[in-house]
């Protein structure tokens, strides 16, 4: 991509975003997540009324009398946005591909995170950890995430989200609220989220294009695996064949969602024919609901 190219991206990234990342948004977005960070703070002797699930049990039976652990909520946040760059982002029939609604999504909030005075940073990802942008506030450090999104070319094409969650297991000390945001097309990774999540909030958003869970009617199709270049050859003309397909494909989203619930993971779904900003307002009225 050339520079014109990238101005005229962030030009439109910028009037979409802008306009969706509210007060009312920004509001949410707190209410959502503040309070989710806390640090400890120090140990003190047990008094009636303290919650039991508090106790320190070492210090407990070290000094012979019940000592419970204190702590503080975080006053800022750290964001962190882990966006899936491999080559089935380029997959689109509805004129925006699936990378272009994980940045718009990644944009929001990072303007959300930077009205807040939260800190954010980015994490690219294929097949390999492509580029790794550690969380900082501000403007300008917002933009700089944006222009990387748009700008940035992978090496990889294939998908390794077990290789993201433990990369950021190692390098992310601080609790973060960690938003993936990919179309998942991988396997193994739920035990990885769940190591992931014992730390940090993960949050899963699912990226999907109406073409993935159709075929046109009629005709032989050439269908390529972006990401495998494998090919197949399917008969459209059948209407077995077309339901077979979409029922398969529906039943492997369907099994992805499911793989969230078993590893503890919050999922937002987010459809190349829909809005970011409209998907993660239904996301954080449901976690309010949820949280109360």
């Amino acid at each position: 991509m050339n520079s014109a190219e990238l101005i005229k991206k962030i030009k439109r990234i910028q009037i979409k975003t802008r306009r969706v990342s509210d007060a009312a948004m920004a509001g949410r977005y707190r209410s959502v997540f503040r309070g989710s960070g806390v640090e400890f703070e120090e140990v003190r002797e047990y008094a009636p009324g303290d919650d039991v699930k508090s106790v320190d049990w070492k210090v407990t039976a070290r000094m012979g009398r019940p000592y419970v652990k204190l702590y503080r909520e975080e006053r800022e946040l750290s964001i962190m946005l882990a966006v899936d760059v491999s080559a089935s982002g380029l997959f689109g029939t509805t004129g925006a591909g699936k990378r272009d609604m994980a940045v718009e999504m990644a944009a929001v909030l990072a303007f959300n995170a930077m009205r807040s005075n939260d800190k954010v940073g980015l994490l690219l990802f294929s097949d390999r950890v492509e580029r790794c942008i550690p969380p900082k506030k501000g403007s300008g450090h917002v933009w700089r995430l944006i222009r990387e999104m748009l700008g940035f070319e992978p090496e990889g094409r294939g998908t390794d989200v077990a290789g993201a969650a433990a990369f950021l297991a190692k390098v992310a000390r601080k609790r973060n609220i960690v938003f993936f945001i990919s179309d998942f097309l991988d396997a193994e990774y739920g035990s990885a989220l769940r190591r992931l999540g014992r730390r940090h909030d993960v949050i899963a958003a699912l990226l999907s294009d109406p073409g993935d869970f159709s075929l046109p009617e009629g005709g032989l199709l050439e269908t390529v695996d972006l990401e495998t270049g494998a090919v197949s050859l399917l008969d459209c003309s059948d209407r077995r064949t077309r339901r077979a397909y979409e029922q398969a494909r529906r039943d492997e989203y369907a099994s992805t969602r499911e793989g969230f619930v078993r590893a503890g993971v919050d999922c937002v779904d987010l459809s190349t024919d829909a809005s970011a900003a409209d998907a993660l307002r239904g996301f954080f009225r449901s976690r309010e609901r949820r949280f109360r």
